[in-house]
């Protein structure tokens, strides 16, 4: 089978990420404008390549959202380390940050998808409590300061689940006003009970992100996530409606999203 249009036929904006075609971003989009609610824009910046659209192709993206009713939810970069220890490499965070929200302010944001991390390769996991306390208090400092130097609201920032407890983090969001990306696949990759978070979390969840889990690697084609896991997702969302929240298939091949479209489509029938 191959994917059908969305028509925003599920009561949540049915989405996926800019990466399903072999192909720059813009294409990404005109493939997938009447396939899918929400489009996760994943944009970076290095000193060897940069995908990041330019003013032209800005507003070509607000054109199409503007004619099909999508909206963007916006992967801030994924080397922007917040949590950092580092008080330079955390401002050259926030101001990696503050770029994206600035470029993609003419958008209809949905989100603005953001990792609390402490540097490349840095296990949170192994930090003493007292770490976790100072990682907390850092991140704090700079989603303040992007909320002072950004015109981005405190509940656009959705803080994801990743490889460390959520607890961790969470008097950060819960403090600030944030909102939650609830990454389903990292909770079954790492193992972190599903209805717990679903119970703790759900009502400040703008964004879900679902993906299988194969051979110890996630970002799969939801075949290979659980069905009694996808069970429990979707009777939470239909519990607590919010058409306004994000489902992304957070997936990054065509064969990835076609079948788990045609999944999804057959699980709509039961929504």
């Amino acid at each position: 089978m191959t994917a059908m249009a969305s028509t925003h036929a599920f009561p949540f904006r049915f989405g996926t990420t800019s990466y399903i075609i072999p192909d720059e971003i813009i294409p990404n989009v005109e493939f997938l404008k009447d396939r899918v609610d929400d489009i996760e824009l994943v944009l970076f910046e290095s000193d060897e390549f940069s995908n990041l659209p330019c003013r032209d192709d800005i507003g070509r993206l607000s054109d199409i959202a503007d004619e099909y009713g999508l909206s963007y939810s916006v992967h801030l970069p994924l080397d922007a380390y917040l949590g950092h220890s580092d008080r330079t490499e955390r401002l050259k965070s926030v101001e990696k940050c503050r770029k994206i929200i600035e470029l993609t302010r003419p958008l209809p944001v949905s989100a603005f998808v953001t990792h609390a991390e402490a540097g490349l390769g840095v296990d949170i996991n192994l930090f003493s409590e007292d770490g976790v306390a100072r990682f907390s208090d850092l991140f704090w400092q700079s989603i303040n300061q992007l909320l002072k130097t950004s015109e981005a609201s405190a509940s656009e920032f959705a803080v994801e689940t990743l490889n460390y407890p959520y607890v961790f983090i969470w008097p950060v969001v819960d403090d600030l006003g944030l909102s939650v990306t609830l990454d389903v696949g990292h909770l079954e990759l790492y193992g972190f009970p599903l209805e717990d978070h679903l119970k703790e979390y759900l009502h400040r969840t703008k964004v879900i992100h679902i993906h299988g889990v194969r051979e110890g690697k996630d970002h799969n084609s939801l075949d290979f996530y659980p069905s009694s896991a996808m069970d429990s997702v979707l009777a939470a969302l239909q519990a607590s409606p919010d058409p306004d929240r994000v489902f992304t298939m957070e997936i990054f091949s065509l064969d990835d999203f076609n079948s788990s479209s045609d999944l999804m489509h057959e699980r709509r029938r039961g929504l």
